[in-house]
């Protein structure tokens, strides 16, 4: 093979971009229960430095280790782009307990944190958590009952109170969630009035008065999957109680973002949000002073403006 010559060349964007690379790390939950979780690290990385990480959530991940993730503006949770930003990138896997589905999150994901913190190649205190739908349930409920852990959080779509929820519907295939919350990924097993205590426990609205993280809250309100007043509710309600909170509503959009203009307006936003956060760097005026709608949409064309020219 010393004289073999290559004749075909896929893929070739790749050499434009720096790429990081993966690792499985392995964990154990409060029931010494043994997880695992995908780590990818950023690219360029360099052992001597500490770096802010992102978590991403949802169920089990970690046999995405070495799923291929080509660079993307218009993928919001994009891995690659993640570690081209130089941040470690943490995508563990969580055990969901019977009637405690928030309380596993906090149990399995901080144990994966703790984890890639022994291993001395993140800082400790630029640690973010993000994820979507269920993912974005996850990330608000870890964001309202966790103290001083987490530096910021992104939760697209979210579920946030499963005590308002639990009489909606999924009003695009028309399934009620009483069903899903009992038997779906919540598994809360048994009726709302049949045990209150834990539909309270495992909401993350009830925890807003401990919240000490930076939440960033995105929601598209033709969402047929999970009802953007459930991202609302939420809002208004940490809003209420001073809490570092922002939401993001994008008109006409369901459960996942489908017109460009708004897939790039959002990861831009993600990177923004953690580099404050995460990297210290300066606050943009949409997180400290808000952005109507106009003023969105003149920010959009100056933007398309700009990306013609180059």
């Amino acid at each position: 093979m010393k004289s073999a010559k290559a004749v075909t060349k896929t893929n070739p964007f790749q050499s434009n971009y720096a790429w990081g690379r993966e690792e499985l790390i392995e964990y154990k939950n409060s029931h010494n229960e043994r997880l695992q979780g995908a780590l990818f690290y950023p690219a360029g990385y360099d052992s001597s430095k500490k770096y802010p990480m992102i978590i991403y959530m949802y169920e089990k991940l970690s046999d995405g280790l070495h799923r291929y993730s080509a660079p993307s503006e218009r993928n919001y949770y994009n891995v690659t782009a993640m570690n081209s930003h130089g941040y470690f990138v943490l995508e563990p896997d969580i055990l969901f307990k019977p009637r405690d589905p928030g309380v596993s999150v906090v149990d399995c994901v901080t144990a994966a944190a703790k984890r890639v913190i022994q291993m001395g190649v993140i800082d400790a205190k630029k640690i973010g958590i993000m994820g979507h739908s269920w993912g974005g349930f996850d990330t608000t409920y870890l964001a309202t009952h966790t103290t001083n852990f987490f530096a910021a959080a992104v939760a697209g779509a979210p579920i946030t109170d499963l005590v308002s929820n639990y009489g909606n519907h999924h009003w695009s295939s028309g399934i009620a969630e009483t069903d899903h919350i009992e038997t779906g990924q919540q598994r809360m097993e048994v009726p709302l009035y049949e045990d209150l205590q834990a539909y309270i426990r495992n909401s993350a609205v009830f925890g807003v008065s401990s919240m000490t993280t930076p939440l960033l809250i995105e929601v598209g309100d033709s969402d047929g999957t999970v009802f953007f007043h459930q991202g609302v509710e939420l809002y208004n309600i940490a809003r209420r109680a001073r809490k570092d909170v922002v939401l993001i509503e994008y008109a006409g959009e369901d459960h996942g973002l489908r017109k460009k203009a708004n897939q790039v307006d959002y990861q831009r936003r993600i990177f923004q949000w953690f580099g404050h956060y995460l990297k210290d760097e300066p606050t943009p005026l949409w997180i400290s002073k808000g952005e109507t709608y106009l003023d969105h949409e003149r920010e959009l064309k100056k933007l398309k403006a700009a990306s013609a020219k180059n």
